[in-house]
């Protein structure tokens, strides 16, 4: 980990769950987005079914069924990460940044104020949104006619939920202390 990272210290603030006969599907359907294993995130999700099954939904649709491309995908998933102080979600998706074509150079630039000489144009209107969404809520008129301008609306609205979606993630994993995992989290 950089020294950038803050790192969650000990177990997580709640334990993991038995699991039930009957949310066992439930479990299945996220260890088979994850490639078969579940992460810790997973796991204290568990504590309500319902709810992990819909979080496994939403995210793995972001994941893999998004038209939003993989470099941006992950540039608002990483800033929103340094954003929270959630070092869990930031160790997750570095690999999958990489993979995205983002340089090791752009993921240090992301702990930056302004990281815009790293980026270009379509990056930083996605880390412009995801700054401005993550810390004001509102998203500034000229900003979200540049958006509109560059993105097709299913990238807008994907883009949207993605910035959310992971703002939730790390709220939840920094909110429950739990641990980074030791390299990427699949899926």
């Amino acid at each position: 980990m950089s020294a950038h990272e803050h790192e969650a210290t000990g177990p997580a603030r709640l334990p993991f769950p038995e699991v039930g006969a009957d949310d066992a599907a439930i479990a299945e359907r996220m260890a088979a987005r994850r490639g078969g294993e579940l992460s810790a995130l997973d796991k204290l999700l568990l504590h309500s079914p319902p709810v992990a099954d819909g979080w496994n939904e939403l995210l793995g649709a972001l994941r893999h069924r998004s038209s939003l491309g993989a470099d941006l995908r992950e540039l608002a998933i990483l800033r929103v990460a340094v954003l929270n102080n959630a070092a869990f979600e930031w160790v997750a998706h570095k690999a999958a940044a990489r993979r995205a074509g983002i340089t090791e150079e752009q993921i240090d630039a992301l702990y930056e104020q302004d990281p815009s000489a790293h980026f270009d144009a379509r990056q930083n209107l996605v880390l412009e949104l995801t700054d401005a969404s993550t810390w004001g809520i509102e998203v500034p008129e000229l900003l979200f006619e540049q958006v509109r301008a560059t993105f097709s609306e299913r990238e807008i609205v994907e883009l949207m939920v993605t910035i959310g979606g992971y703002a939730m993630v790390s709220r939840f994993l920094v909110a429950l202390q739990v641990p980074p995992p030791e390299g990427e989290v699949a899926g």
